[in-house]
């Protein structure tokens, strides 16, 4: 049994986009190039050939969210991931280091930073190395090496400390409830910088409750299954973030299309071109 529904409002329409999207996107990822990334202009990526594909680096490919992205857009881009811990198909890639990231960074089309300690409960010692240090270090190199585009992993914990049950909204100011939600607000704050002084475009995501499946259990609690972002979604959401034809400092929320929203999907989708269609009160087929 699917818990109560929370007080939030489903934005208008959803029931109609959910059916449209649900018949039309179901094989998005994956499908020819030309049925791909329809809803905001079309990029290099989708008009020329193999050769010319998007040069994207993802830094935390070994984790939770870069193993997801990394394996379902490995064929769409020329992409590079890296990790702090290398493996098969993961090259070495300390986010602390300057003249490393620089070394990376440089010719490429789009920098993915999902790198990171994901834990809300971690404290100012296991967040400084990797969310302050290294998200500066990242953010700065992609300045310096003048890459296009730079998207950042920024999360609803940026935005927690609003009063239940406010719908979060892209454009609400950062206001975290911990020390992980802190760090992504300077996430966001670096990417303000980056865009205001150099040419690179910085797309913040405010992720959600990120996992393949909707919560249940322990983790189903209605505020969780309206954060809920999929694992499909998320792809979309990412892959939109580096070739949408936007300029600037772009932040938007990342949720699935839950028929109950913890937070606003109209900004994502209208200057991204996201097309979400999983919903965490759907009933499995």
């Amino acid at each position: 049994m699917h818990a109560p529904s929370p007080s939030f409002e489903p934005e208008p329409g959803t029931k109609r986009d959910r059916q449209r999207r649900n018949r039309h996107s179901e094989s998005r990822i994956g499908a020819p190039e030309s049925d791909l990334g329809r809803g905001v202009g079309y990029t290099r990526a989708l008009m020329a050939g193999v050769n010319d594909r998007l040069r994207v680096l993802v830094t935390g490919a070994g984790g939770a969210t870069g193993s997801v992205v990394t394996a379902r857009l490995g064929e769409r881009w020329r992409l590079r991931a890296t990790d702090l811990r290398p493996g098969p198909g993961i090259d070495e890639l300390d986010i602390t280091d300057a003249d490393a990231c620089r070394a990376a960074f440089t010719g490429l089309d789009a920098v993915v930073h999902l790198a990171g300690n994901p834990d809300p409960s971690a404290n100012w010692s296991q967040l400084y190395g990797p969310n302050i240090a290294g998200a500066y270090v990242v953010a700065a190199a992609a300045r310096d090496c003048a890459v296009p585009r730079l998207v950042l992993a920024s999360s609803q914990q940026a935005v927690s400390a609003y009063p239940e049950p406010f719908q979060r909204r892209a454009e609400d100011p950062a206001r975290p409830a911990n020390l992980y939600g802190a760090t992504k607000a300077w996430a966001e704050g670096l990417g303000s910088w980056v865009a205001a002084s150099s040419e690179t475009t910085v797309v913040a995501l405010r992720i959600g409750h990120f996992s393949e499946q909707p919560p249940v259990l322990g983790e189903g609690s209605p505020r969780n299954m309206a954060a809920w972002l999929s694992h499909r979604d998320c792809t979309d959401l990412v892959r939109a973030s580096v070739e949408a034809d936007v300029r600037g400092l772009i932040v938007v929320n990342g949720i699935s299309a839950n028929r109950h929203r913890h937070a606003t999907l109209g900004e994502a989708e209208a200057l991204l071109g996201y097309e979400p269609v999983d919903d965490a009160w759907a009933t499995p087929d």
